[in-house]
């Protein structure tokens, strides 16, 4: 073949890619767009709309229906373009929940006892139930995977909560500062912070293969890169919002610099084995304390990433999950054990330790069912245990259908719980921009 030959093959490959991965990204943002609506008319998050279509577009329902579609579509060229932009998408999305974090929760005095016992009781318990259960169907339904590993991430996956999406519930049922909301959006934030340091260092356990010299040497690496953050970027990052114009007057210089800040910061974390997603959250939550920088990613940028990355996120996360591929009653019947573990094991402990603080049962019916709430962060978990091999696809599916029930559970149950206790919901309009949850 000729050099003028080669080349032409060269850029018609590329026009082909190109072509399929705009048909991709037209199919998502538009069905994106129809799965958000619909959630927020039925009184869901728009995330829970987004979510489950972007299940719809992969093989459990569009793929089965339409398979010479579904195969034209998502399959006639390679999926790392796809990929690739669900990866950016998700650093800029945590990037985006370490900036928005509210880490004044965790500072409150008031109910101390009560957000004590309730964070403590909703993260360990739940762990306790997923690496026992974990740990109990790793042999049968991943058998290739280290027990301990999939145990630790399943348990993961049962103890965290989706703090951004509970945040946004509150305030659409005007709970946020009553004692209520108070006490459950605490007592998450507890649970979301310790649910991440929680996910990196199982991460680093099953990257290092449970060597201790390399998980030792990776820890210590990531406390540096902690400190150095804290101490070193942070001042570094303040000087850039107040040189480079953060606030109304919205900088591109200053766009430019958190950008590659935030893409180093991830490259930082994957070379240190804990996934890149964590050097985006890093780098958010050493700007939360930067509200008019915040405010300005936000309008300019943040809206943009939920609703280009986001759903690409999701339909990455369908591509991977095939409901069809449950296809025997042992498996529904592991599928329906995990839901019902994941959300008893949940809500239990964070309705005993509502009830042993001293609230009432109603309180601490709703107290448990908020803890309950999973969504996108979930959805991130499972992801990493995927890609590291540690579930099976069957598993991967599972814990999926969990998390979607787990999330779409919690309106109704609070629409029709709070009147009873005297809470009157108020039709607050959230804006999109913050319904990445």
């Amino acid at each position: 073949m000729s050099v003028a030959s080669e080349a032409l093959s060269g850029v018609h490959k590329s026009e082909l890619l190109l072509f399929f991965t705009l048909l991709q990204l037209c199919v998502i943002v538009l069905a994106g767009r129809i799965g958000a609506n619909l959630a927020l008319r039925w009184g869901q998050s728009a995330a829970v709309g987004e979510i489950i279509i972007g299940i719809v577009l992969g093989p459990t329902l569009f793929g089965w229906l339409w398979p010479d579609a579904f195969n034209f579509v998502f399959r006639s060229t390679p999926g790392d373009a796809m990929q690739i932009l669900s990866q950016i998408g998700l650093i800029l999305l945590m990037f985006q929940i370490g900036m928005e974090f509210e880490f004044s929760h965790l500072a409150e005095k008031e109910h101390r006892r009560s957000v004590t016992r309730i964070a403590v009781a909703s993260m360990v318990v739940p762990f306790g139930f997923g690496y026992a259960l974990g740990y109990w169907m790793t042999p049968i339904l991943t058998p290739q995977a280290n027990p301990t590993a999939a145990a630790l991430f399943v348990g993961t996956a049962f103890s965290i909560t989706a703090l951004p999406i509970l945040g946004r519930m509150l305030i659409e049922f005007d709970i946020a500062r009553k004692p209520l909301g108070v006490i459950a959006i605490s007592a998450a934030a507890i649970n979301d912070v310790v649910g991440w340091l929680l996910l990196a260092l199982v991460t680093m356990l099953a990257v290092s293969g449970f060597d201790a010299a390399q998980f030792g040497s990776t820890l210590a690496l990531l406390v540096l890169y902690v400190a150095v953050c804290w101490w070193g970027v942070r001042p570094l990052l303040r000087w850039c919002v107040r040189h480079l114009g953060g606030g109304e007057d919205w900088s591109n210089n200053l766009l430019g610099v958190i950008l590659v800040l935030v893409f180093l910061s991830a490259i930082v974390t994957y070379k240190l084995g804990i996934f890149a997603i964590f050097g985006g959250f890093m780098l958010g939550v050493l700007l939360h304390d930067q509200p008019q920088f915040v405010e300005a990613w936000r309008r300019h940028i943040g809206q943009f990433v939920n609703v280009f990355f986001l759903p690409i996120f999701f339909t990455y996360t369908g591509l991977r999950t095939d409901i069809g591929g449950l296809d025997s009653l042992g498996l529904w019947g592991w599928c329906a054990i995990v839901v019902l573990a994941a959300c008893i094991g949940k809500y239990l402990p964070s309705y005993l330790a509502a009830r042993s603080a001293g609230m009432s049962h109603g309180e601490s019916q709703i107290v448990g069912v908020m803890m309950n709430t999973r969504a996108l962060m979930e959805l991130i978990v499972i992801n990493i245990g995927y890609d590291l091999g540690v579930i099976s696809k069957n598993v991967f599916t599972m814990l999926v259908i969990m998390a979607i029930v787990s999330t779409v559970i919690t309106t109704p149950v609070l629409r029709h719980y709070l009147p009873k206790l005297g809470y009157r919901q108020v039709k607050t309009h959230v804006p999109e921009e913050v319904t990445a949850d």
